[in-house]
């Protein structure tokens, strides 16, 4: 099968939607071009030049850095439809209404290039149906591909094919997906919304019956739908304000206009109190107005019964809670059935109700059970889906209590369960072969498109076939070093996992680390560092450090920070290349591990920076002399030194995090040659094959003892006057200038004379000694102990 590049994309409408698809093709560095109707007055491609301006007004951002913009493309259908011909892949993505559709299809169809992809960004009109509207030749290169809102962050996609649609071009079209634009696929039928808005509106809309039902506030069943449920923290009433009211209301019609025949179909409408506020125009968090509002610093939610709001703040009761404390899950569902708590009986009842719905409609909506459970985990931020749930409660147990209130009239319809799902003998729907296919009646594997063999711990569901962990060398209480099991999956590349909560750099992890990079020189390719979840290291052991402060131990204090210091220049000078493989956070020393590797493999959403002035303190694993030897370089001389040097202390001293892999690396935390992958769930796949590259290229860690330029006491001089200024205008603290000019004279490379050269243990040396001097400070103790009992920053 041929690997489907896409050179260029286009997006054809300008709306929220259409705009931040087309700003995540660009974050995934697709060129791009934003089609949208002629501008009445001024140039004819004003309305998608203004949705290009307005990304950056979007929160969260859509783009990964603001200057991406420049690769839209902006256009109109009157001019630029010829374009189109340059693009291999358009997505769709105007008003959710068949008769516009249709018509943009006829007009685009002439221009499309001969092996061109066209896809539908509906979120749930019928692709079978939109292919009526194209050229039979098109067909076969039509299909949908809903993305979720926001794009950039939502890792849900489901593709859709008709019947016409050639299955290699949803077979290429979806490594595309997972691999370049960093997505989790589900193939998803041609049914009304698809997979994730079928059952997952389903459940919004069984959520506000029972909350009706049992009397309950609005922000009391949020409380009870959110965390506590393992959802979104948004929970139900506001989501429905995220999504819009609007937008609620438009799927809830299209479930009922499309589905007449569903056994449910009298609950789909809008509530009474829905429409009122659409009609006030209130329609949810875009008019600062919806279910929630808010007065001031206060949030108020709507009460129904009033037509009027009342303070927001209501919790789940304590019986309630002390069930969902429960560590069984068989427990905590018989608990919720036999309780006379309201808040207890909705629960079972919203559970129950989305049981016998995904059940009842499994087999003509989805291939199987495990594409439900991951499109509403991914598309809804459910921490489990409604199949695993129910599994993990007791398949048999649940299934007859759920037959009970159908026959007691309990539930929302007297249609019983489908026979599979009701048999005495089924024990769930995931299982170590495969997750169950109703209307296959078996259980199907996951995909063996080869895309999927680039994640080796891919996002499972509870029962089915763990993936495989690998083959051990040394494990103990802080790492693991591992490799994989077979030589395809990286047997000559070994992998050090860290164990320590929230991956902590601790004194038995370095030990580990030294230990791990000896037995990569001694027998492997190269070392992977890859914590096996996120996120990757918040950094040093605060905990140990606390104990030694208090007992003035700052001699031991110092020899664990040059521990800490030989474990980073350890990983530089390995004999074979070690390659950080980053998800989620690299915070502080854990940032200056990756510094140190010979790459690193960030997750397109890693959040990367040097943290320590939050506590205090300054780097001192080798981060500090890291940026001043890459300033040097960069810098090329005495006479832009202090532009870089300045740039990159203004970032540690705000201890600035990232807020992607694209801005780490504008941040100086990643080098060019570091990846990027956009898909979280490759980086160790990539990690590895970095490590080979590196390995067939003949790797060779840098020359040790290279001196590289500092600016010494001109540029500490500098330094300090910009922090008098903000201390002196109260924009920082005086601690903080104390802060600040520690780091400044470690960044400078002490007080030498300008453009003296300097070798790394003369960073490493002021970094330490700068680094034990402001740890007997008082206030940053207090910062430190304040942090560690808020897990919170302290500014004073």
């Amino acid at each position: 099968m041929s690997q489907f590049i896409v050179r260029k994309a286009a997006v054809l409408g300008a709306g929220v939607m259409g705009a931040q698809i087309a700003a995540h093709f660009v974050n995934a560095r697709v060129p791009v071009i934003l089609f949208d109707l002629p501008a009445r007055e001024g140039p004819s491609n004003g309305i998608a030049c203004k949705a290009i301006e307005g990304l950056a007004r979007l929160s969260p951002a859509p783009l990964a850095d603001a200057q991406l913009a420049a690769h839209i493309e902006p256009a109109d259908y009157d001019h630029d439809l010829a374009r189109l011909g340059e693009c291999d892949l358009v997505i769709e993505a105007i008003a959710e209404r068949m008769d516009l559709k249709l018509d943009l299809y006829r007009r685009i169809a002439p221009h499309l290039g001969p092996q061109a992809v066209l896809a539908s960004n509906t979120s749930g009109l019928s692709i079978s149906a939109l292919a009526e509207a194209l050229p039979e030749a098109l067909r076969p290169r039509f299909c949908g591909v809903h993305f979720f809102n926001p794009p950039r962050y939502m890792y849900l996609v489901e593709l859709i094919a008709s019947p016409l649609t050639d299955p290699q071009v949803t077979n290429r079209l979806e490594p595309f997906l997972v691999s370049v634009m960093g997505k989790g696929v589900i193939r998803a039928k041609d049914t009304p919304n698809f997979i994730a808005n079928r059952f997952g509106i389903f459940s919004m809309l069984a959520t506000m019956l029972n909350a009706e039902r049992f009397g309950l506030g609005f922000d009391v069943a949020d409380d009870l739908t959110g965390s506590r449920l393992g959802r979104s923290k948004s929970a139900t009433f506001r989501t429905a304000d995220v999504v819009g009211l609007d937008t609620m209301a438009h799927v809830i019609r299209t479930m009922a206009d499309t589905l007449p025949d569903d056994p449910w179909h009298a609950y789909f409408r809008s509530p009474a109190w829905m429409t009122r506020l659409i009609e006030k125009g209130a329609l949810g968090q875009k008019t600062r107005s919806g279910i929630y509002t808010k007065q001031g610093k206060d949030i108020l939610v709507l009460d129904p019964a009033r037509d009027s709001y009342g303070p927001a703040g209501g919790q789940a009761s304590e019986t309630v809670r002390q069930i969902l404390g429960l560590k069984s899950a068989s427990e905590r569902f018989a608990a919720l059935r036999a309780s006379t708590d309201p808040h207890a009986r909705f629960l079972w009842a919203i559970q129950r109700d989305l049981f016998h719905y995904c059940a009842y409609h499994l087999a003509a909506v989805a291939d199987n059970a495990r594409d439900v459970d991951l499109a509403l985990r991914w598309g809804f931020a459910w921490s489990a889906g409604p199949f695993e749930t129910w599994q993990n409660a007791g398949w048999q147990q649940v299934a007859a209590w759920i037959d009970a209130d159908i026959r007691e009239g309990k539930a929302l319809t007297d249609r019983p369960l489908p026979a599979w799902a009701a048999d005495p003998a089924r024990a769930g729907v995931h299982f170590l072969q495969g997750s169950y296919s109703a209307s296959r009646a078996q259980d199907v594997p996951r995909s063996h498109l080869p895309v999927y063999t680039r994640q080796a711990f891919p996002p499972g569901v509870s029962g089915e076939k763990a993936p495989d962990a690998g083959r051990t060398i040394t494990e103990s209480a802080a790492s693991r070093l591992w490799v994989g099991s077979t030589a395809s999956e990286g047997q000559d590349v070994a992998v050090l996992s860290f164990k320590t909560k929230m991956h902590v750099v601790s004194e038995a992890v370095l030990e580990d680390l030294l230990r791990a990079i000896e037995r990569a020189q001694a027998g492997f390719a190269g070392l992977v560092l890859w914590p096996a979840d996120e996120p990757f290291s918040v950094g040093a052991d605060l905990s140990a450090i606390a104990p030694l402060v208090a007992q003035g131990r700052f001699d031991q204090i110092g020899q664990a920070v040059a521990h800490f210091q030989q474990a980073s220049m350890a990983i530089k000078y390995a004999q074979v290349p070690v390659v950080a493989a980053v998800r989620g956070l690299a915070l502080g020393g854990g940032a200056e591990l990756l510094m140190h590797c010979a790459r690193t493999v960030a997750a397109f959403e890693s959040f990367i920076g040097l943290v320590e002035t939050g506590i205090g303190l300054i780097p001192s694993a080798g981060g500090c002399k890291e940026i001043a030897r890459r300033c040097a370089r960069d810098a090329g001389g005495e006479t832009c030194l202090l532009a870089f040097v300045r740039k990159r202390f203004e970032t540690v001293a705000a201890a600035a995090v990232s807020r992607n892999a694209i801005e780490a690396r504008s941040m100086g935390y990643l080098r060019d040659a570091d990846v990027i992958a956009m898909n979280a769930h490759e980086t160790l796949y990539l990690a590895r094959q970095t490590v080979r590259s590196l390995a067939d290229l003949g790797y060779r860690p840098t020359l040790p003892g290279q001196r590289f330029a500092v600016l010494g006491s001109g540029g500490i001089a500098t330094l300090q006057a910009m922090l008098l200024n903000l201390r002196d205008s109260a924009t920082i603290s005086s601690h903080d200038y104390t802060v600040g000019l520690a780091l400044a004279e470690t960044l400078c490379g002490g007080r030498v004379e300008p453009g003296s050269l300097v070798d790394e243990q003369w960073m490493l040396d002021i970094e330490r000694q700068q680094f034990v001097e402001l740890l007997r400070h008082p206030l940053t103790q207090a910062r430190i102990a304040h942090t560690l009992q808020t897990g919170k920053p302290l500014r004073n």
